[in-house]
């Protein structure tokens, strides 16, 4: 019998960080024969494992993942890039599984898989470094002011505490004299396949003691060390995050390394909170309370 296309299913496993997305999705790939498909904007880069809490080696040897540190952070990387890779190993992996297995933290990575991005113009590389290097000499509410001033209306939609957004808004503007936010069209691209969406929550309490022990983990386990080799790409884009940021502060002298572990463990929870925000108003997701 053939299989029509719609018949090919995708399970979305998705949720805060550290709420236990890595074991779930692995028990749930197991059950359909099915590969585990990162969703992570974060853990595709190789050079990042401590500070992303990337699966285990014995995760990862129960089932193959892909999109896990099979990119440089040398490179810049984009959802609208995701989109059209993670799309193809769809492809190929639907010739023989009938459900695939998808999981990850990243709205905007997730969003692109599942409705597509609005065709915006590709990455001015000269611009966004310099833009980069506005953000670290006069700080990052230089940049939203300065998104206010030329495109309020991104400024009042996009989420201006994630650094990579406000960057990227505005060079877009300044580079095509076009606002970011007339390129959105908010037209979701057809998929031949279902897509099924699982969010994981836990009790708040609980969540923020698995944020804590984890981000104390990762200080034992030589994040100092992991961000020290990376001061050369400090002003790319996937370092701009929690867990890195902090410690390159850090490292510059500016807080003690106490200060540093606890902002992380703080702006963690806060980043946490905001996952669970964007993913509020998408009424297609099955939760699920974890114990």
């Amino acid at each position: 019998m053939i299989m029509s296309k719609s018949d090919k299913r995708l399970i979305i496993v998705l949720g805060p960080t550290a709420v236990g997305k890595t074991d779930y999705s692995i028990d749930l790939a197991l059950r359909y024969g099915s590969p585990v498909i990162s969703c992570d904007s974060r853990q595709i880069f190789r050079e990042m494992t401590i500070g992303t809490a990337i699966p285990s080696q014995e995760q990862l040897s129960k089932v193959k993942h892909y999109f896990i540190q099979s990119h440089s952070v040398e490179q810049y990387y984009t959802a609208g890039k995701y989109e059209i890779e993670a799309l193809a190993v769809l492809s190929e992996l639907f010739q023989t599984c009938d459900t695939l297995v998808m999981t990850g933290g990243s709205g905007l990575y997730i969003d692109a898989l599942c409705n597509g991005l609005d065709d915006f113009p590709p990455a001015d590389q000269s611009l966004r470094k310099q833009l980069m290097e506005r953000m670290n000499k006069e700080g990052m509410e230089s940049l939203r002011m300065e998104l206010k001033r030329l495109d309020p209306q991104s400024y009042n939609s996009i989420d201006i505490a994630n650094r990579q957004r406000v960057v990227r808004a505005l060079e877009v503007t300044i580079s095509t004299g076009r606002t970011f936010s007339s390129y959105k069209t908010n037209s979701a691209k057809k998929r031949d396949f279902v897509i099924e969406k699982i969010g994981l929550t836990r009790e708040r309490h609980l969540l923020y003691d698995r944020i804590n022990n984890r981000v104390d983990k990762m200080i034992e386990t030589g994040l100092v060390e992991e961000v020290q080799s990376l001061l050369q790409y400090r002003n790319m884009p996937a370092l701009q995050t929690v867990g890195y940021k902090e410690i390159f502060e850090c490292l510059d002298g500016h807080i003690s390394l106490d200060e540093a572990v606890s902002l992380v463990k703080r702006n963690t929870r806060h980043y946490a909170k905001r996952q669970m925000t964007y993913w509020g108003r998408d009424t297609s997701i099955n939760w699920l309370k974890l114990e």
